[in-house]
Formats: structure tokens, sequence, C-alpha cells
């Protein structure tokens, strides 16, 4: 038998426990109206009946789902009960430390943005839908979702199948604290990978660096499947036509372009960086040791984001199949991308906006996400019943 295996099949059924107490206590605390925005239709292996649980975002726009802002402070704990579930102990400290940096973002803005809204920048903008029946025999869900925050899970037999996309992002992605250390949720992200390239030799740097500039955003942006070819989304679409001021359409439609300018991307360029289901840069069995073990941090500062047992373990076989691609320069303070891409896995970086103080992070599996996979098995075990 592999003990891998079952270890990961019974941590990912505690989890589901835990999620399912708390998504069903949370739920039972809200007022029918509330409720009403709180609940979404079960998962499904029905793409067009479980669109909206496959839209995902990563703008301050309108996730879905019930605010924290719109819940009385008991409702608001029992809510982040729900997020903590589906999190590692650091998983939760970052997520909420990414919610709290919005008002650090106001002040850095000048308190002007608005995005539409009372509050342009607004920690309690982070939206919270259960989808299904939380414990039940059919598949159910849920989802959290705000500025720079996406986590997705899905739940079938009372196991937890799929957590991603799981996005995290930081704007600033440093500011200055009281003392000699800057506040940087996604230091180890950024950190390890820079050390990881700087350490390779010439000719193994050359089949890295895919170019000397990095891209605007993550490449596969917020799609909610990924495709052979896809390049960088404008920062318009990744609204998804969200704006009812054509004014607000206009402001981002603005920022998008600028962004571009400023990458220098051509369509050549795009070409070179688009996402491929064959992996670009350099495998890690062309690493040292070492090499590898920075690899193997690294991809923990991401893998680790949810609770023990949940994340895919990476034998030295599997490791080996990991490829590293990065753009853009290594010196600190200069704008850069970097992909980390095997089967069933790309982890995607960037920090090139706002003077390279604005960093994005994502875990996918591009064959899988939202439970794909899992969802379409379910259905099919069901008919043969």
């Amino acid at each position: 038998m592999d003990t891998t295996a079952t270890d990961r099949d019974t941590a990912a059924r505690a989890v589901a426990s835990r999620m399912a107490s708390a998504a069903a206590a949370w739920l039972d605390a809200l007022d029918p109206a509330q409720r009403a925005l709180a609940e979404g239709a079960a998962p499904s292996a029905d793409a067009g009946s479980d669109a909206e649980r496959r839209l995902w975002f990563y703008t301050p726009t309108d996730h879905g789902g019930l605010t924290l802002g719109a819940q009385r402070p008991a409702q608001q704990r029992l809510a982040h009960q729900l997020v903590a579930s589906g999190l590692s102990v650091a998983g939760y400290n970052t997520v909420a430390t990414i919610v709290g940096l919005d008002n650090v973002l106001d002040q850095v803005e000048g308190w002007r943005v608005d995005w539409g809204r009372e509050r342009g920048r607004d920690p309690g903008m982070y939206y919270l839908r259960v989808f299904g029946e939380p414990g039940g025999a059919a598949p159910w869900g849920w989802r959290f979702g705000g500025h720079h925050v996406s986590l997705n899970n899905l739940v079938i037999d009372g196991a937890v199948r799929s957590a991603t996309p799981c996005f995290f992002g930081a704007d600033p992605a440093s500011s200055p604290l009281l003392g000699p250390a800057p506040l940087r949720p996604l230091a180890g992200a950024e950190d390890l990978a820079r050390e990881l390239v700087r350490s390779l030799d010439p000719d193994r740097a050359a089949r890295v660096v895919l170019l000397d500039r990095a891209p605007s955003d993550i490449v596969g942006g917020n799609r909610s499947e990924l495709s052979d070819g896809d390049e960088v989304i404008h920062l318009r679409d990744i609204w998804r036509g969200q704006f009812a001021d054509p004014g607000l359409l206009d402001l981002v439609t603005r920022m998008g372009d600028g962004a571009e300018q400023a990458a220098g991307y051509d369509a050549a360029d795009h070409q070179r960086v688009a996402l491929t289901s064959a992996p670009k840069g350099l495998p890690a069995s062309a690493l040292d040791a070492g090499q590898r073990d920075l690899l193997r941090a690294l991809l923990a500062t991401y893998l680790g984001r949810v609770p023990d047992g949940l994340a895919p373990v990476l034998d030295d076989a599997a490791l080996d199949a990991v490829h590293l691609a990065w753009a853009g320069p290594t010196g600190l303070g200069a704008p850069h991308y970097y992909r980390l891409q095997a089967p069933r896995l790309l982890i995607e970086y960037d920090n090139t906006q706002r003077q390279a103080n604005h960093a994005h992070s994502v875990w996918r599996d591009p064959e899988a996400d939202f439970g794909y996979d899992v969802l379409g098995a379910h259905l099919a075990a069901d008919h043969l019943r």
C-alpha cells in the first residue's frame, strides 16, 4: 500500500471535516438576506452550470459572495475560521496580512482611489461563498477572494480534492516597519527564486532566462482554464468587463496600456513567455544538490499554503520534472517574473508594477483547477451505481 497516498487521503478527510463544520457554523449565523449572497450552486462537472464557481479574480472587484464588511463581528470571526480551515498557519497569517495591506495601500495612493465604491481600498471587501451543502454527500466547496487573494476549495466524498487556483499578492510588496526589516508578505517566494537563478553558471542561466525584461503580469492571468499559447491578459480584461462606470473602464485601460508600455514587449516577446504544455526553462534534473534544496524551499512557499498533508509530495523523480524559467534582471528592485512548471503544477510570480513593489503569485493545477478531473470522475461513478 502507498502510505503516502493513504496519509494524504487521511489529511484530506480531516481538513474537509473541519471545513464542513466551519462552513455550516458560518452559514447558520447569517440572516436570510446574507445567506442568499453567501450560498452558491453545488459544484458540477458541467462547465455551464458551474461557471460562476470557476470565476476568480485578484483585482479589487466583486468576487461573488458575502463581503466581510457586510457581516457583524461575530459572523466575521466565523468567516475567518472557514478561511483558516483551508490554510496552514503560515498561509492564514499571510492572507490576513494581505487583507490588511489594503489599509497601507490606501495611504500610499493618497486615500483617493474609489474603484466605483465608497472606499476603493477596503479590507472589508473580501467575499466568501459556499457552493452546495457543507458536509453533504454531494460535492461542495467554498471560495474566498478579494484584492490579491483567491482561495478555491472543492470537497468530494468527504475529502478535499482541489485547492487551486490559489493566489496571493502584495501591494505594496515591501512596506516600512518600525525596525530594520520591512513588511514583505511574499519575501520567501521572491528571494529564494532570485537566489536560485543567481546561483546558476552562465550556461544554465541562459536556459532559464527567457527574456531580459519581465511581462507586466502573470501570464495565465485569471483564466478559469489554461491553454497552450496563453499570453498576458490586458488589465481591463482581468476584471472581465465589470465596469458600469465608463470612467473606471478608461482608467483601467490606461493603467493596462501603461503596464504594457513599461514592459516593452512586442508580439515575439509575448510568444517567448507564453504558456506552453511543454515547460520552458531549465529542469531541476540539471541542478546540483544545493540548488535542488533551494528549489524545494521555493516550492514550499506555495505548496505550504495549505494544511499539512494536502499539498502534492514531490519525490526526487517528480522534482526532476519541475522547470524554472525567469524573465527580467536578477538584481534587487528590478521588475522580474518567474515560472515553475511540471505535470499538474504551474506556479507564477511577478513583481513588476509600482516600480517593482507590487507582487503577484499563484499556484495552479493546469489539468484540474477547481477539481475538473475529480468532478467528472465522480459524475461518471454516480452514473454507474
